[in-house]
């Protein structure tokens, strides 16, 4: 049941990455420790820079391959999943970590593979 195809994500990975920058200023993440507000922010502007070089048809400079960025997902899901653990968040900081690696993390398991020619 994997229907997450290399277009999909293309097309969820901009806005994502503009949520984890946008995020930590709205819901005033930090509030536990602020390094919950300044991991979003970074992460959401690596994600910007992995998607413009990640070689799909929303790549502007395509020379990262597409399974290196699933790669990069994958590791992001973990990071988040355990960061509120490992850095002792709290409240709005531990769940929006949860909820944003949970999120990752499914996006990931139910990516179809590409069929080779």
């Amino acid at each position: 049941m994997k229907f997450i195809t290399k277009r999909i994500h293309a097309f969820l990975d901009y806005p994502v990455a503009v949520a984890l920058i946008a995020f930590p200023f709205l819901l005033g993440l930090g509030e536990s420790d602020p390094l919950a507000f300044y991991l979003s922010l970074i992460t959401g502007i690596a994600a910007l820079v992995l998607t413009v070089l990640t070689d799909h048809h929303l790549g502007v400079f395509p020379v990262i391959p597409y399974k290196v960025h699933l790669t990069v997902d994958f590791l992001v899901a973990l990071v988040f999943i355990l960061a509120p653990f490992v850095l002792s968040f709290e409240g709005v900081d531990k769940l929006y970590y949860l909820i944003n690696g949970a999120a990752v993390l499914i996006v990931v398991s139910l990516h179809k593979p590409e069929m080779s020619m």
